[in-house]
């Protein structure tokens, strides 16, 4: 990483919405478009300098397996611009980000994009294996006769998709079953996470009105700010709030202390410190170094930041008290609690430190503006680097959990 300083020029997302609603007519390919087309509009780079783009997506369409390269063709890019797309859960954005800064500090590029978006208004269907078998038959036949003894084997029920699948294949459970068990092991209580939650939406409500989320958004079909927002939620409304994953009395994650289905998409234009220096680019921060980590699933399917961040930090001779700004993805508030408290506490790793909560996602996070899975990692960065930039602050980190019991965390810093 010292080969070249890799900086953070500029970050644009689409406002974040709840599933099925203002955006639930566009892909994750019109929505990762609209965030590429913002970024390069924003960064002051020539379309020339772009050497790369990464896409990370998580709800995959079988149609366009490398949505990257088709974002591209349907941009203000140049045609010849090579990309690629990758699938990591809630990690894909973060991972971009950190594939184009490997290609760049190498030398390789000189600047590049790190996307990702992700619809869950527009999950594709399948079908069953014995609907497919019977398809893929009938269009192996030739002649009457084959084709008749193929639809031979259709019965109604074939037309019926198979929903997407939302448990873990590992496991059978849900992600928010998994989160129950964390937080009943971490006895992480629902009063601490109604709180968490009430602090993101009010977090999240006044940095859209005070101006600093909206220089990262850019409109779409009219929608002008994440609709998740609740700016009138309290206390007693979460606390009235029935459990979701454990409906009996021992539950404790409901609606409001985790993050919704979202639509949504995201980008970051990175460059060599040089080239953005004689473009006049802005420099936002500067990424510094990546830690990624997995774990196994039953020992906590969302505990591997556990690992990543003391590990990141331990190879910096770093604590959380060297951090200026701390960003954590709040898949649901018993997960980033839980995290908190392994940091303090040390678990599998060495303890690294308290998060003051003045330092905690200073402008909300994924509970109040929405969760489009593999938007998420470019959303935390482009937010930790401006507030950095504005704060003129030195260190900041950032901490996401993923499905398949895996983790990123990045460490940025000012120039």
């Amino acid at each position: 990483m010292e080969q070249d300083s890799v900086v953070i020029v500029a970050g644009r997302r689409t406002p974040f919405a709840r599933a099925g609603t203002a955006l639930a007519h566009h892909s994750a390919l019109s929505l990762g478009s609209h965030a590429v087309t913002a970024v390069m509009e924003a960064g002051g780079l020539p379309r020339e300098s772009i050497g790369a783009l990464c896409f990370g997506n998580v709800v995959l369409d079988p149609r366009t397996p490398n949505a990257g390269r088709e974002i591209v063709l349907r941009t203000d890019l140049p045609p010849s611009l090579p990309a690629h797309t990758l699938s990591a859960y809630c990690i894909s954005g973060l991972r971009a980000v950190t594939a184009i800064t490997q290609e760049i500090a190498s030398g390789r590029i000189q600047a590049g994009l790190a996307a990702g978006a992700d619809s869950l208004s527009q999950p594709p269907l399948l079908f069953r294996p014995a609907a497919t078998r019977t398809f893929m038959e009938l269009a192996r036949a030739r002649g009457l006769g084959s084709r008749l003894r193929a639809l031979l084997g259709f019965r109604p029920g074939h037309l019926l998709p198979e929903a997407p699948g939302v448990a873990e294949p590992s496991t059978g459970l849900t992600m928010g079953e998994h989160c129950e068990i964390t937080a009943k092991s971490w006895k992480i209580p629902r009063a601490a996470q109604d709180e968490l939650a009430l602090r993101s939406h009010r977090r999240a409500v006044a940095a859209w009105n005070d101006g600093r989320l909206a220089a990262e958004v850019a409109p779409l079909d009219g929608l002008t700010r994440d609709n998740l927002l609740r700016p009138d939620t309290s206390l007693e409304k979460l606390a009235g709030l029935q459990p979701v994953f454990d409906k009996g009395p021992a539950g404790t994650l409901t609606a409001g202390n985790s993050s919704p289905l979202t639509d949504g998409g995201s980008a970051v234009l990175l460059a060599s410190q040089r080239l953005a220096e004689e473009a006049g680019a802005p420099i936002l921060a500067r990424v510094r170094d990546w830690e990624y980590a997995a774990i196994d699933p039953a020992d906590g399917l969302l505990m591997a930041p556990a690992l990543a961040v003391p590990r990141l930090l331990a190879r910096h001779g770093l604590t959380l008290d060297d951090m200026d700004l701390v960003e954590v993805h709040e898949a649901f508030s018993a997960q980033v609690l839980a995290n908190l408290s392994a940091w303090e506490q040390g678990w599998k790793e060495q303890a690294v430190g308290r998060v003051d909560n003045l330092q905690l996602n200073v402008s909300g996070s994924s509970i109040a503006v929405g969760h489009p899975f593999a938007a998420t990692g470019g959303r935390i960065i482009t937010t930790l680097a401006n507030e950095m930039h504005r704060r003129q602050v030195r260190r900041g980190l950032v901490s996401i959990c993923a499905a398949g019991a895996m983790a990123g965390a990045v460490l940025l810093e000012r120039p």
